[in-house]
């Protein structure tokens, strides 16, 4: 299983904040969740100029609705974020695909949405990759959202987790407390992203299911979602480094 990563979440109020923290946290993170908050205020553009500083991007919208829908939607995140000159309302595929277009590089979709409509999405985005010429995006599933704490949350859970995997996604956005049950039943090669994510000391606030960093890899998750401990603090850039120091050790 690869080195896991951390994912700093830019639930901020502008894009100008957000690529304010990119260009304060690009030397030390590679990957920043952009969700529904910020994708609101700015679109499409705001992933193409996080992306245009060399930092991937993971698109958290949950993705929830009918199969052709969300095939449609996943087709419309992954091309509006790959080319600021596809207009893909007009021109789908483009005419003449550029190697070099940034990608997605991973987004999710809702598991309550059943089968169906996990397997649109995981056909869609592999379509569409493949006509702009770009690596697939990884496909997760959210499960349970970490403010909830519903009762027998771990079988609620795994459920989930084996219905994303036979519907063909990459992994699964669970909370560190479920992870080692999904590593031991869906193996080292399914995603595990955990969000709830908070150093020693840390308020969990809206939060139920939380776990520090040390203890999520511990457990087997590959990427750590980490919003408001690094967005929210006096020093962003040194949260970040303390983050990291933790996960290193």
């Amino acid at each position: 299983m690869k080195k896991p990563e951390l994912i700093v979440a830019l639930d901020v109020g502008s894009g100008k904040e957000a690529i304010q923290l990119v260009e304060l946290l690009k030397n030390e993170v590679d990957i920043f969740k952009v969700g529904g908050q910020l994708f609101s205020i700015e679109g499409p553009h705001i992933i193409r100029d996080i992306q245009a500083r060399g930092k991937r991007v993971f698109l958290d919208l949950k993705f929830h609705d009918i199969p052709n829908t969300v095939s449609y939607s996943t087709m419309g995140a992954i091309v509006s974020t790959s080319s600021t000159t596809i207009n893909f309302t007009t021109q789908f595929p483009p005419k003449n695909p550029s190697l070099d277009i940034p990608g997605l590089f991973m987004f999710t979709v809702h598991t309550q949405g059943g089968e169906g409509m996990l397997k649109a999405a995981v056909e869609a985005s592999r379509k569409t990759a493949k006509k702009l010429n770009i690596v697939p995006p990884l496909v997760v599933g959210v499960t349970v959202l970490t403010s909830e704490n519903e009762p027998n949350v771990i079988n609620t859970v795994l459920t989930k987790a084996k219905l994303a995997k036979k519907s063909g996604l990459d992994g699964v956005v669970v909370s560190v407390q479920e992870v080692r049950a999904i590593r031991d039943e869906l193996g080292d090669e399914f995603v595990i992203v955990t969000p709830g994510i908070r150093p020693l000391g840390e308020s969990a606030g809206d939060q139920k299911r939380i776990a520090t960093p040390a203890e999520a890899i511990a457990a087997g998750s590959n990427y750590l979602v980490v919003g408001r401990p690094i967005v929210q603090a006096t020093n962003p850039y040194k949260a970040a480094k303390e983050i990291l120091k933790e996960m290193e050790s």
